[in-house]
């Protein structure tokens, strides 16, 4: 079956799907329909996804499959995720540093936090009933 175009070949405008067809029962439906967002990725990039999809997002098992190293497989995830108009990484807090991640282990080792007050940290999440700055050295001893 042929790649559904997503611009015009005369103009270059957005197409837009205006009906669907059941090949089972010959159901007509008319109105208009969105693609999503695979519909933008080029030819090149939908292989791409269909790789990372069965390699189940391991990029080790990627780089066998596709012969390339993991600069190259992450720049082209990268490609992937821009060209679906979002931004790699633009979700994620601003991490903690290397010596306020060694403190939260170093407290959880010693047995001054749990397990999960030390996960809740790592992730940046607030902890009621703990300054942050107690667990991370600046607060005084906890």
């Amino acid at each position: 079956m042929n790649r559904m175009p997503t611009s015009c070949p005369i103009c270059e405008g957005e197409l837009a799907v205006t009906g669907l067809h059941c090949r089972s029962c010959e159901t007509t439906i008319e109105g208009r329909f969105s693609p999503g967002p695979f519909a933008e990725l080029t030819a090149e990039q939908q292989g791409f996804v269909e790789a990372f999809v069965r390699c189940e997002g391991k990029f080790t098992r990627l780089e066998g499959e596709l012969g390339m190293s993991y600069p190259t497989l992450r720049g082209r995830l990268h490609d992937v995720i821009r060209a679906m108009g979002y931004e790699p990484g633009a979700d994620q807090a601003p991490g903690l540093s290397q010596a306020d991640r060694h403190r939260i282990l170093e407290d959880l080792d010693e047995g001054r936090i749990d397990a999960e007050t030390a996960m809740r940290l790592l992730r940046g999440e607030e902890v009621p009933g703990l300054a942050g700055d107690d667990v991370l050295g600046e607060g005084g001893e906890s």
